[in-house]
């Protein structure tokens, strides 16, 4: 065949797979795009992901705004897909209002759940939040656990100060506590946050704010978020069969 029939040829052949490319890209934004209902605030993908799809879609995240770390760095955030808790089951709309219920389905002891260490500032559950507003909210949804003795502890940054936080922790026994992902880095890491209790990590992956932006989709919350989770204390504790930490994206 003359060259110039060759060039041609593969000029065709190249502009096809880009076309393809190009069609294949536009139907699965279109997928994501039906997924992300603004109104009710949720992003239904998340309740079909396994725990495979979902080490995936960190993973991916990471690498994305990870851009200045080394591959052994990166490697470190790594979760595994054994790690996460499989809740592809539950089928009702994973908003605030169905969280307790969501709660009670997948704890090994939902009768529990409204108990408090004897050690203050010593959560049996985290839930991990994109923002302040939605952390608040979160708390409030959670009360229905909440009884003399045992509060919600609220640990974001807005409106409250570490200070405050620390000194809440330590004078208060909580069974439960929301925060966003640096606040509880920064509380774990200064003492004032103990893990010695914890049964679970509850991630709030499904909420998306009004510009379809959820607790994965932005820099300054999937990097805190993974740090957290990757944890050398939790880690270890992920698929341990005799005293597991539950990771749940809800």
């Amino acid at each position: 065949m003359a060259p110039e029939v060759q060039s041609k040829k593969r000029k065709i052949d190249d502009e096809g797979v880009l076309v393809k490319k190009a069609k294949k890209k536009q139907k699965k934004q279109r997928e994501d795009e039906a997924d992300l209902d603004v109104e009710a605030g949720l992003n239904k993908a998340f309740a079909r992901m396994d725990g495979q799809l979902l080490a995936d879609q960190l993973a991916q995240k990471t690498s994305r705004f990870g851009t200045e770390l080394s591959p052994i760095e990166l490697s470190d955030l790594y979760i595994s897909a054994n790690a996460i808790k499989d809740t592809t089951s539950y089928e009702k709309p994973r908003n605030l209002e169905n969280l307790p219920d969501f709660l009670e389905k997948f704890s090994a002891e939902p009768e529990k759940l409204n108990n408090a260490s004897k050690t203050c500032g010593a959560p049996h559950t985290l839930v991990v939040s994109a923002a302040g507003l939605r952390a608040a909210d979160t708390v409030r949804a959670l009360r229905t656990f909440q009884k003399k003795g045992n509060t919600v502890a609220k640990l974001f940054a807005k409106h409250f100060k570490v200070e405050e936080q620390v000194a809440f922790l330590q004078k208060n026994r909580s069974g439960m506590a929301v925060g966003t992902p640096q606040r509880l880095v920064d509380l774990i890491e200064n003492g004032a946050l103990a893990t010695s209790h914890l049964k679970r990590i509850i991630v709030d992956a499904s909420h998306i704010d009004q510009k379809k932006r959820g607790i994965v989709d932005m820099r300054e919350t999937l990097m805190p978020l993974v740090r957290l989770l990757s944890r050398k204390e939790f880690k270890d504790k992920y698929t341990d069969p005799d005293h597991p930490i539950d990771l749940i994206f809800y």
